[in-house]
C-alpha cells in the first residue's frame, strides 16, 4: 500500500485538537528557542495553565544522555527499547502505540495516535538510534528545485530533525524527516525525540505547503 502523505496525518491531527477544544495561536520566536517552544506547547495542551510557569522543572529538557543501569552505561537494542517504551507514559496513556517488526534489521513501528495516527519508525544500529517518518513523495512536490532550496535554508527551524530524500521500495523517492541520538540515551530523551519528530512532521507540512500538490489542513 502506498504510504499516505503527511498532509493526511496533519488533517487528522488538527481535527483531533479541535475536538479537544484546543485552539491554534501563532507565535514569533527566535530560531534557537524552537526546541523550548515545542516542550511548552505540549505542556500547555496537557496541564492546568494555572499551574504552568516558565522554567518549571516539569517542562525542562533533560541534558543527560546516558542510559545507566546501576553504574554501567549500556546501549539500547531494538528489543530492549521496545520493552522500555511500552512502559513509558506516552504509550501507557494511549497517545502512541508501538510494535516490534522482525526482519533482517529489526525496527519499531510507532503509531502516534495523538497526531492523527502518524506512523513513525525507530531503528537501533550500533551507537545510533534513528527515528523517522515519511513526509511525501517527490511526485507530490510542484517545484523540486525550489523546494530543495527552501529545505536547505529552513530545516534548522525544526528542532532535532532533518529532512532527507530516500528510495521507498517500489514507490519511488520520498522525502523523510528524521532525528538521531545516541543508543546510550536515557529513555526520557528517546521519548522526547519521538514526540518532537511527530510534531515537526505536522509543522513541516504546513510550512512547505506552497510547494505541494496535495491539500494541507485548514488553519483553524
Amino acid at each position: 500500500m502506498k504510504p499516505k502523505s503527511s498532509a493526511h496525518y496533519q488533517r487528522e491531527f488538527r481535527k483531533r485538537l479541535r475536538e479537544q477544544g484546543l485552539v491554534k495561536k501563532e507565535v514569533w520566536i527566535l530560531p534557537e528557542h524552537a526546541k523550548r517552544l515545542a516542550v511548552y506547547e505540549k505542556t500547555l495542551r496537557e496541564c492546568d495553565p494555572s499551574n504552568f510557569k516558565v522554567g518549571d522543572s516539569q517542562t525542562g529538557v533533560s541534558v543527560m544522555t546516558a542510559n545507566v543501569i546501576g553504574k554501567e552505561v549500556t546501549n539500547w537494542t531494538t528489543i530492549s527499547l521496545h520493552e522500555a517504551l511500552k512502559g513509558a507514559d506516552l504509550f501507557v496513556s494511549g497517545q502512541a502505540k508501538v510494535e516490534l517488526i522482525d526482519g533482517v534489521e529489526q525496527a519499531l513501528h510507532i503509531v502516534m495516535t495523538e497526531y492523527g495516527d502518524l506512523p513513525v519508525f525507530l531503528t537501533v544500529s550500533g551507537e545510533q538510534i534513528i527515528v523517522e517518518s515519511a513526509l511525501w513523495s517527490i511526485d507530490e512536490v510542484v517545484d523540486v528545485a525550489g523546494f530543495n532550496d527552501a529545505v536547505l535554508r529552513t530545516h534548522k527551524y525544526f528542532p532535532l530533525s532533518t529532512i532527507s530524500l530516500d528510495k521507498l521500495g517500489d514507490d519511488g523517492d520520498y522525502y523523510h524527516m528524521f532525528g538521531a541520538l545516541s543508543s546510550s540515551s536515557i529513555l526520557h530523551n528517546v521519548v522526547f525525540e519521538i514526540e518532537v519528530l511527530a510534531n515537526n512532521v505536522i509543522q513541516a507540512t504546513e510550512a512547505y505547503s506552497e510547494f505541494l500538490s496535495i491539500p494541507a489542513s485548514v488553519n483553524n
